[in-house]
């Protein structure tokens, strides 16, 4: 595309066709990724005023990097503001750039190829019309709230405008994203079209001089009138996911919504939901730093130059079933042995379910995923493979059998994984004339939701098949973890000793539901005792004496359901009865407002469940099995999903100190005299 006239600025170029058209590209430079920092909302001024001073026909607004439209504001720049004035300063200065694109005279367009998120979401709100490119990359969302924040550039008062409140909240209060095709059917787009055709659909509909399809009248009652109703409704469902004083941001989006206009602003100081209330929350700090902990994660293995294309996965069992499946969804071919067709068979109807539900659908992709994922009983992908996973039952003479042929039979340069998750790999590593090649590759149930992998080092593992095992794990997009050989490596460690602490209050007297009921009030996903009934009894009572420690025992009840074949989840029975693979609790958790004294017993219980985990977790720092304090958060929010308001188990522990907890302690007996 020619033009007549084009301007470059550090980070944008603007460039004019000669009908008048103008092209704004983003292209932040020393970046990867387009952010909104201060030099470039600066620079982004600086644009329109040129703009004001000759108006151009229409502009657009595009990315020039391959890697996304925008992904939003500069987070470094946020996670350094030392004062509320500066977040406040910051706020305002995305507020006021927005409204005033908002109102220029000339017809704008964001056309969105790949991430826009927050920020840039804003930005195209702010925009007149929006075009998404249908990629699988597209994807649109405000997800402030997952970093303790609020969408504060515009975002509380256009998305509402623009799909109604009921959805803009459900999408600002969740953070989720939604893809080109989703953002075209809900009207947060205009339109949704293919790479080939997105200038041509772009110069079109900017020039068009279309107006904006109104909201339906319920929705626009909604954002009027009904305000307050959509609001209560609002609140009460957060209320039962998550607790004000954990996470302030959700009641502050709606509050901010509901009373200021979508405003943040406009909210006084001493305002809960003001500006000043949310920087100073210790959530806010913590969620950042759960931020950082990710992109750190996400750091392991991009040095490596490897490219992983085939994987071979023997066992197709739940979890070896699974990871073919996870890995065949990344694009790659897989290749899944077991022992005849007839057993590799049930992993490929899991696959097919997991393929229509990730892909919504398109019977084309997940023709093309069933189609990577090949029944491989005699093993042949072996020969083939860049990384060959172990996924078999737990017997240590069964897998160094195994690793001894696949040794014999693999590429010189394959990665050779195990993903045990109670056996040491010194052990396993035996049964190879090079033991350096063995690594572990520890993935969690369910493999498709769990976002952490254990990258397991032996003492003999070798630094270069380390690196690829963990670049491996980033082409599956999953956060690689690296921990040394041990006991339960990491996760399985802080877990066992907090499952059975949970299991012993239970043998006390107290209702599992009760138990529960405290750990999620604190902000774990699940409660305990769920837990173990979901990952099973037989495998918890398997892992969990030994991962527990020295001289401990199963406890009583535990033993008697496992003898008795009550197992669970997979049983339909276990410390809850299942149906249909969905607990049935005899009352629910949070049935009714609780009494002070029965919140500050649900608290304390929480804290004597938690001791041990808090333990567990410092131990694996002392003992290296994790090179820092901060990858031991990492490693425990992203495994076991530990409440992230938190900042995780050791930044918890350092803010509220480390006083000495144990059983048979006064808050227990309080615990248990609240149920009975």
């Amino acid at each position: 595309m020619s033009g007549v006239e084009q301007v470059s600025y550090r980070h944008w170029t603007l460039r004019r066709d000669v009908d008048g058209l103008a092209w704004l590209d983003f292209d932040k430079a020393d970046s990867s990724t387009n952010t909104l920092s201060a030099e470039v909302m600066q620079e982004l001024g600086a644009v329109l005023d040129v703009l004001d001073a000759q108006a151009p026909a229409g502009l657009v607004i595009a990315s020039a990097k391959a890697a996304g439209f925008i992904a939003g504001a500069d987070i470094d720049e946020f996670s350094q503001l030392d004062s509320a004035a500066a977040a406040r300063q910051l706020v305002k200065r995305g507020w006021d750039l927005f409204e005033r694109l908002a109102a220029v005279r000339y017809p704008t367009l964001a056309l969105i190829r790949g991430h826009c998120l927050g920020g840039g979401l804003e930005l195209a709100l702010a925009c007149r019309y929006r075009i998404v490119v249908d990629e699988p990359g597209t994807k649109l969302a405000l997800p402030e709230v997952m970093l303790g924040i609020v969408p504060g550039w515009g975002g509380m008062k256009r998305l509402p405008q623009r799909v109604g409140p009921a959805l803009a909240l459900d999408l600002m209060l969740s953070g989720k994203s939604v893809d080109a095709k989703k953002a075209k059917r809900i009207g947060l787009v205009d339109d949704c079209v293919p790479p080939r055709v997105m200038e041509n659909a772009a110069r079109m509909r900017v020039r068009s001089g279309a107006t904006n399809a109104a909201l339906p009248w319920m929705a626009r009652l909604m954002n009027g009138p009904l305000r307050p109703v959509v609001a209560a409704k609002a609140r009460k469902q957060v209320a039962e996911r998550a607790r004000r004083e954990h996470y302030p941001a959700p009641y502050a989006i709606i509050d901010i919504w509901a009373n200021f206009g979508g405003d943040a602003l406009a909210v006084p100081a001493g305002h809960p939901s003001s500006l000043e209330a949310i920087v100073a929350s210790p959530t806010t700090k913590n969620l950042l730093r759960v931020y950082q902990l990710q992109e750190r994660l996400k750091s392991f293995g991009k040095a490596e130059d490897f490219v992983p294309r085939h994987v071979h996965v023997v066992g197709a069992g739940v979890m070896g079933g699974d990871i073919a499946a996870v890995c065949a969804l990344r694009g790659l071919t897989v290749t899944l042995q077991d022992q005849s067709v007839e057993r590799i068979a049930p992993a490929i109807a899991r696959a097919a379910k997991l393929f229509e539900r990730r892909l919504k659908g398109d019977r084309r992709q997940v023709r093309f995923a069933l189609d990577r994922l090949i029944p491989d009983p005699e093993g042949h992908g072996v020969a083939r493979a860049d990384v060959i996973i172990e996924a078999i039952f737990e017997n240590l003479d069964a897998k160094r059998a195994l690793f001894a042929d696949l040794e014999r039979r693999a590429r010189p340069d394959a990665v050779l994984a195990t993903n045990t998750s109670s056996l040491r790999l010194e052990d396993i590593a035996t049964a190879l004339h090079n033991p350096a090649r063995l690594v572990g590759i520890h993935f969690f149930n369910p493999v498709a939701m769990m976002p952490l992998v254990e990258v397991v080092q032996g003492v003999a593992s070798a630094a270069g098949a380390l690196h690829r095992a963990a670049a491996f794990v980033r082409h599956i997009d999953k956060l690689p973890l690296p921990v040394k050989s041990a006991p339960g490596f990491l996760v399985n460690a802080v877990l066992g000793p907090y499952m059975l602490e949970a299991l012993r209050c239970v043998e006390e007297g107290i209702a599992a539901e009760t138990v529960d009921a405290a750990l999620v009030s604190f902000g774990m996903p699940i409660g305990p005792v769920e837990l173990v009934d979901t990952v099973g009894l037989d495998i918890a009572l398997a892992a969990g004496t030994t991962l527990a420690g020295t001289g401990e025992q199963a406890p009583p009840r535990l033993l008697a359901l496992v003898t008795a074949g009550k197992l669970g989840k997979k049983t339909g029975q276990g410390y809850y009865r299942w149906v249909e693979g969905k607990v049935q609790r005899t009352k629910a958790p949070h049935s009714q407002a609780p009494r002070t004294s029965d919140t500050v017993a649900e608290q304390e219980l929480a804290a004597r469940i938690l001791a041990p985990l808090l333990g567990a977790a410092r131990r694996c720092v002392g003992e290296g099995v994790v090179a820092d304090a901060d990858l031991a958060d990492a490693g425990v929010i992203f495994g076991t999903g530990f409440a992230p308001w938190t900042g995780g188990p050791l930044q918890y522990q350092q803010h509220m100190g480390n006083p000495p907890i144990g059983r048979g302690s006064a808050f227990a007996d309080r615990a248990l005299a609240s149920v009975q």
